[in-house]
């Protein structure tokens, strides 16, 4: 069992439901785009595919893809939308589950979610999980926010990243262990109640995840801002990144 904090079901149940703006047209079109044009007619293996945001819609598309899944109850939602012949799940980890059939020519893990891992050495073999299932000349594509530590105000710890009537969310830092925790505030109903919940996440540099690629044999070979293919540059709030396994 890795470091993943586990979806319960209620968690589950309303994902979809708070992420609605992650799933609209205008955050999926580029990212749904820029899978599928490297995925090259191949097979896709989404690390972590949870309710099927992404990989659903990207099946959709024309993409055989194939999902690993730690939480049995975000798989249980994703299969209200497409059956095991449609779109198969492994229920298990990402750093260590092999049972996967077949080859890919690519392996994803979006919206931060390599932060799940908390420690180095997971996050290391979550790289070279993806290089075992990509084939030669496959990529691994990684989305990842770029830690705000700068937005850090000398011996204060935390940094607000939403402040709206139905939110209040903010991320709290251990430097030494390089460890946030994101804490929420989340409306909950009409008459004014908020419901609480955080979660862990060890954070990562680019120039980190790099080696991790090349410890696990990949090598960088595009860096953007975001799915539109933006530049990556000192002020980028995050990248997507994308390493190849050698022909």
């Amino acid at each position: 069992m890795t470091s993943s904090e586990l979806w319960t079901r209620a968690n589950a149940d309303r994902y979809d439901a708070e992420e609605a703006e992650m799933s609209s047209a205008a955050v999926l079109g580029p990212t749904l785009d820029f899978l599928a044009e490297l995925a090259g007619g191949g097979r896709a293996l989404e690390f972590a595919i949870g309710t099927g945001r992404v990989g659903v819609p990207l099946r959709e598309r024309g993409v055989p893809v194939v999902g690993i899944e730690l939480s049995e109850h975000m798989a249980s939602v994703l299969r209200r939308k497409a059956d095991e012949d449609t779109l198969p799940v492994v229920i298990g980890d990402m750093v260590a589950t092999t049972v996967v059939p077949g080859e890919f020519t690519l392996v994803y893990l979006v919206y931060n979610t390599i932060t799940n891992l908390l420690t180095q050495d997971e996050q290391v073999e979550c790289f070279r999980n993806a290089a075992r299932h990509l084939v030669p000349g496959g990529r691994f594509v990684i989305e990842l926010g770029v830690p705000p530590l700068r937005f850090l105000p000398p011996g204060q710890v935390a940094v607000p990243f939403d402040v709206s009537e139905q939110h209040l969310g903010f991320d709290t830092f251990d430097l030494v262990e390089q460890i946030l925790v994101s804490h929420h505030f989340t409306r909950d109903g009409d008459d004014g109640r908020y419901r609480r919940g955080n979660s862990r996440h060890r954070y990562a540099w680019p120039a980190e995840l790099d080696l991790m690629a090349r410890i696990a044999g990949l090598e960088l070979e595009r860096r953007v801002a975001d799915w539109d293919g933006a530049p990556f540059s000192q002020d980028s709030a995050k990248h997507v990144s994308v390493w190849r396994k050698p022909a």
